[in-house]
């Protein structure tokens, strides 16, 4: 083999292990991400009813539930609310969680309007904020929200109705969905406070 032959040869096994090092390192990583990596990431804002910021780093530190609704909602976010409470009670003061209720109506609920809503609520924070860092927040959080028009000029919200868990390091547990069993939903928030 001549001499311009082996160099060549040399570069490209250069370059193939640059590209392999490249794999290992960055690409695969990226491929085995999971939505319990991702859910919550985002560059969003909010303020909560206690005055404090709401943001992905908010999740961390101790065990957090999410709930997105809305204070006009006729049925789905009372009800969901009436449910902590009673998983609030049921886990006792040593195992309350931390619960944060992000509007996805802005426009009509600010922080003053969330803390009275919530404030029946045990261990509940409302968080607000611009409607341009709430939709942040929904497309960090992966939920669904849509403003329905009402026949009157007014308006109603339809949205996802599960309560998202994520862990005390900030990682998505599971979700507990709307009016599920309560046995069932006591045994999740137990195994990931145990984890």
């Amino acid at each position: 083999m001549s001499r311009k032959g082996l160099t060549l040869a040399l570069w490209i096994l250069a370059a193939l292990a640059v590209l392999a090092f490249a794999g290992i390192k960055l690409i695969q990583p990226m491929l085995n991400r999971t939505l319990a990596d991702d859910l919550g990431r985002g560059d969003y804002e909010l303020v909560t009813t206690s005055g404090e910021t709401f943001t992905e780093d908010s999740l961390r530190g101790e065990p957090t539930a999410v709930f997105f609704g809305f204070t006009h909602c006729p049925e789905v976010c009372p009800t969901t609310l009436g449910d902590i409470a009673t998983w609030q009670e049921e886990l006792g003061e040593a195992d309350q969680l931390r619960v944060y209720f992000v509007t996805v109506d802005p426009e009509r609920d600010d922080v003053d309007t969330l803390r009275d809503y919530v404030s029946w609520a045990p261990g509940v924070s409302g968080v607000s904020g611009s409607r341009a860092e709430i939709d942040k927040a929904i497309k960090a959080f992966r939920v669904y929200a849509r403003r329905v028009p009402l026949e009157d000029s007014d308006y109603t919200m339809d949205h996802s109705a599960s309560v998202l868990l994520f862990d005390d390091r900030g990682r998505f547990f599971e979700p507990i969905g709307y009016q599920e069993d309560y046995a069932r939903v006591i045994d999740k928030i137990r195994r990931m406070l145990a984890s």
